[in-house]
């Protein structure tokens, strides 16, 4: 994710760079149509961690509290990685899923859309 700074010629050092989250990657994760969580969630894990245990043993605590949590269908869930269609393994691992420091993930739940369909 590229930034701009304002003052012409500005260079600074990174801070956020991948080798500084001791062998970790910061994914970004959105649930969408559930504003409940207003933004992505910034998670740093590690990149042989199987898909599958982002969403047994990560998602939960993340966005467990929601009504619909529970109710989800992670065999139906539609996916993107930085804005394109994404099509998960959960066997595999995050890097061999592609992902990568920063990537951003959103997943909309078919069926469910926030309290009451409210989509909060």
């Amino acid at each position: 994710m590229p930034v701009v700074a304002l003052k012409p010629g500005y260079a600074g050092p990174v801070q956020d760079t991948e080798d500084k989250f001791h062998g970790n990657r910061l994914l970004y994760i959105c649930w969408d149509e559930h504003l409940l969580f207003c933004s992505p969630v910034a998670l740093p894990l590690p990149p042989s961690m199987p898909f599958g245990a982002l969403l047994s043993e990560v998602l939960p605590g993340v966005y467990g509290s929601h009504p619909d949590f529970a109710r989800i269908d992670w065999s139906q869930a539609l996916w993107t990685e930085s804005g394109k269609p994404f099509k998960p393994d959960a066997a595999k691992s995050l890097a061999d899923n592609g992902l990568v420091h920063k990537s951003v993930l959103r997943f909309r739940t078919p069926g469910l859309r926030g309290i009451r369909g409210s989509r909060s």
